[in-house]
């Protein structure tokens, strides 16, 4: 048995064979870092060249999981204060300077906290979101007029995901040459067309891993939203997502948006719990 602590490994598929069964054991909560070291693992090592994998063992169990990509910002899934605090003398200690954190609010910000007081960094939150999870899919009344077509149509995708990234000060763009390695190029995506045909709205969808599918991103560009065709276009990703046999269908909204908030209700999602992201200076 390996002693209690973190255990950290550049080898992912070692990582996977230790931690793979926590990450599955709560998909909804663990949807970025299942998609995110899945996505990792399929590239092979000249992706995940230069990530740091950690495991967080106590009495035998895996209790929490980290990766520190090489961008030097940290993903890791929910800890309490004091498993935080531990986790960043550990990082401090081993010399991997960390720029920033993402999590559960709260345990984005413990660790945030000591970041501060082992590594003297100060912190902003500059990222914040709220994810949901799908209860019973509700389609909203009344439907738009026209259907929802899965898509494979480059230079529209482009477009739209280019506004997409645009709109939310995401970084970096993406383009043709790009496409492949963003984090659209592995994805479903599901048009919203009118009756002639006309695309209006876009959903996408991570490929399924442990039985978990995020919808991501949705967009509607400007001058077509009010016509309750995000709405649509997101109920026909969330059925091709159970139709293919996801049991957890997730998304990710921002708090401050009470429209899209209030849309993803209505058609059957819950909200599971708010994160947030830190850099630190």
């Amino acid at each position: 048995m390996r002693p209690n602590g973190w255990h950290l490994t550049d080898d992912i598929d070692d990582f996977l064979g230790r931690a793979g069964d926590f990450l599955r054991s709560r998909p909804a909560l663990h949807n970025t870092p299942l998609t995110a070291i899945e996505k990792l693992r399929i590239r092979g090592a000249d992706a995940s060249g230069g990530t740091v994998f950690g495991r967080l063992e106590s009495a035998g169990e895996v209790r929490a999981v980290c990766y520190v990509r090489p961008t030097r910002r940290l993903t890791v899934t929910a800890l309490s204060p004091e498993q935080a605090d531990t986790l960043a003398a550990h990082l401090v200690g081993l010399g991997h300077a960390v720029s920033g954190v993402v999590a559960d609010h709260d345990t984005a910000t413990a660790f945030a906290q000591a970041q501060q007081r082992h590594a003297g960094a100060a912190s902003a939150p500059t990222w914040r979101a709220r994810l949901y999870r799908l209860g019973t899919l509700t389609p909203p009344e009344p439907v738009p007029a026209g259907r929802g077509r899965v898509v494979d149509e480059r230079a529209q995708l482009l477009r739209w995901c280019g506004e997409f990234v645009a709109a939310v000060g995401e970084t970096p763009a993406v383009d043709a040459d790009s496409w492949a390695a963003s984090r659209f190029g592995d994805k479903h995506f599901t048009f919203w067309e009118t009756p002639d045909g006309t695309p209006v709205s876009m959903a996408g969808s991570t490929p399924m891993v442990g039985g978990m599918v995020r919808v991501d991103p949705v967009y509607t560009p400007a001058h077509l939203r009010g016509r309750g065709y995000a709405g649509a276009v997101t109920v026909e990703a969330s059925r091709a997502a159970l139709a293919g046999g996801a049991t957890d269908v997730v998304l990710f909204a921002d708090p401050a948006n009470a429209t899209s908030n209030a849309l993803y209700r209505r058609i059957g999602y819950v909200r599971v719990a708010d994160f947030t992201g830190y850099d630190f200076s």
